[in-house]
């Protein structure tokens, strides 16, 4: 892991939502590989302080299993580009990082940074953001707390913590409720923290010409195996418990047979970033485009879009676009139909 970029991993989660369990497991697990982990704050729930060696000055803190630990005090572009530099230099070993947010942090910004910023861009690549949701006080949390719900809407990954201490049906109601928030994040239950180290790095969640990981489900009835065209989850859903939350954040699908102009598209995407993409948390999407016999992959966050060409298509393959919004009190219709004028 000495050469190419250091692959970073955003951890965030509401106060108590065992983010900190977690990543002690992550850093005692032997699977051989260091970690840089920084943190946003030193909280009440700080790693073990017996795993800790401060050194005051510096703020990076050697770890007992050869991690390593650094405190932002300070800016965190500052703090991953002193980190690089230290790993260039030789002084310090690690293979990954893993960014800690307070519980109130929106990831937004965090996640920005690894794009907008020279210097990070050419040291890390930014893997996924992982959210942890805690299931006893999840409800409480996401009806009273935007940044609750932004944490769940930046999801690539949602794992649902202390799930055993509250019944199954409510842990079920919960993960249909985050599934309306975010279709794209796969939902894990895990208990105490114990989390598979695959399912929890190399993620590939920001990876433009990885698949879209848009839930396959996500377009069917909760108990038939067919496909309802247009019941996108929203306002004509017709699950027992959903008229009880009407969250802010919120996702909505758009697919299309006919190929898209390539200038109209970007125009349009262009200027609805420039408008609303403070409440655009993640899109992603798979494109289907006049002129092109390769499938184009973009990607965003916030006001920050990216594209690249993906595989071609196969001989036979039904070429059609698929796009996922997720974003905090987005115009639906206004998208929906912005993009059926930019068909073709």
């Amino acid at each position: 892991m000495t050469t190419g970029l250091i692959p970073a991993t955003i951890l965030t989660g509401f106060l108590g939502s065992g983010k900190t369990t977690l990543l002690k497991r992550v850093l005692s697990e032997a699977h051989g590989q260091k970690i840089a982990v920084i943190e946003n704050e030193f909280g009440e729930e700080n790693i073990d302080n017996e795993i800790l060696v401060a050194d005051t000055q510096e703020q990076i803190i050697q770890m007992n299993n050869g991690c390593v630990c650094c405190t932002i005090r300070e800016d965190l572009r500052t703090t991953l580009t002193d980190l690089a530099e230290k790993r260039r230099k030789g002084e310090l070993s690690f293979d990954r990082v893993v960014i800690e947010t307070t519980g109130l942090a929106d990831p937004g910004p965090v996640a920005q940074t690894f794009f907008m910023d020279d210097v990070i861009a050419e040291s890390y690549l930014l893997d996924s953001i992982l959210t942890l949701v805690d299931a006893k006080h999840a409800e409480s949390q996401l009806d009273t707390r935007q940044e609750a719900r932004r944490q769940v809407g930046f999801a690539d990954q949602i794992f649902i913590s202390k799930s055993d201490l509250v019944a199954q049906d409510e842990v079920d109601a919960l993960m249909h409720r985050l599934k309306h928030m975010n279709p794209r994040a796969p939902q894990r239950k895990v208990h105490f923290g114990e989390v598979p180290i695959a399912q929890v790095f190399d993620l590939k969640g920001f990876n433009l010409n990885a698949k879209l990981d848009i839930d396959p489900e996500f377009l069917n009835d909760d108990g038939g195996g067919h496909e309802h065209h247009d019941h996108e989850h929203d306002e004509h859903c017709d699950h027992p418990h959903h008229h009880a939350h009407d969250d802010d954040v919120k996702s909505f699908v758009f697919r299309s047979k006919k190929a898209f102009n390539p200038a109209k598209l970007e125009d349009f995407l262009g200027a609805i970033v420039q408008v609303y993409g403070p409440k655009m948390l993640r899109y992603k999407g798979v494109l289907y485009m006049k002129g092109s016999d390769r499938k184009v992959v973009f990607q965003g966050v916030h006001q920050l879009m990216g594209s690249d060409l993906g595989p071609k298509w196969a001989p036979g393959e039904d070429k059609g676009s698929k796009m996922v919004f997720i974003g905090i009190d987005l115009p639906k219709d206004v998208l929906m139909q912005g993009l059926e004028q930019c068909l073709v």
